[in-house]
């Protein structure tokens, strides 16, 4: 189950995509470099999302394993 910086970090890289795609349809270097940017931040939001998921998923089979 993905969980908040996860799903933020989805919809910031898809945001991105379509600035970047909007900025080279109107020929706007401005908005593809925002658009480039907010896939950055995008991806990076994302990661740490899936490394909190992670760590959290690895801590649960833990006290799953301490209690067997």
């Amino acid at each position: 189950m993905w969980n908040k910086d996860e799903v933020k970090g989805t919809i910031e890289e898809t945001k991105g995509k379509a600035k970047e795609a909007a900025g080279d349809f109107i020929d706007d270097e401005e908005l593809i470099e925002e658009g480039q940017a907010d896939q950055v931040e995008g991806t990076a939001q994302r990661q740490v999302g899936k490394a909190k998921r992670k760590v959290g998923e690895a801590i649960e089979n833990i006290g799953k394993a301490v209690k067997n």
